[in-house]
């Protein structure tokens, strides 16, 4: 019995490698899922997946409604003189949220090169919570990966400070 698990297992990870490389020469040949690599955080999966779904930039007419067109806003519950602001509203695109949601937290823990964005979140963990600051820098980053495809620029990374 366990010759035929680790069979399948070998067979399943062969698989996958060469998934993983045909996913890899995708993104080597499109500029634009390279330039958004350059964030910190994204990488080849996220830009794949941001750049599919979104498929055209034009669409938006800001970058600003690239956040709520995946469900990254705030969820909000309001009845009488209650008005809650929660977590994401997890409406529309699940795939992209959760690709946007990893970029984030790897951005958050495990980036050492300092950014703006990063300070901005770590700004926002600092006031907020890091459970605020986990869900709102999804939101920014896919604003500022739309930004990017459009424009044509990379992230400017600014003035290295230390987090306080």
């Amino acid at each position: 019995m366990s010759g035929a698990v680790l069979t399948a297992r070998a067979n399943l990870h062969s698989e996958f490698m060469r998934f993983h490389r045909r996913l890899l020469a995708i993104v080597r040949e499109d500029a634009v899922c390279r330039r958004l690599m350059t964030v910190p955080g994204v990488g080849a999966v996220v830009a794949l997946t941001v750049t599919s779904v979104i498929d055209d930039p034009a669409r938006f007419a800001s970058s600003k409604a690239v956040g709520p067109h995946f469900g990254l806003t705030p969820m909000t519950y309001q009845s009488g003189e209650t008005d809650v602001t929660g977590a994401i509203s997890k409406t529309d695109d699940a795939l992209v949220r959760a690709a946007l949601c990893e970029a984030g937290q790897v951005m958050l823990t495990r980036t050492k090169r300092f950014s703006t964005l990063k300070r901005w979140a770590l700004e926002v963990a600092n006031r907020r919570g890091v459970m605020r600051a986990k869900v709102a820098l999804p939101r920014k980053l896919a604003c500022g990966l739309h930004r990017l495809w459009v424009d044509g620029t990379y992230l400017r990374f600014g003035k290295e400070t230390a987090a306080a």
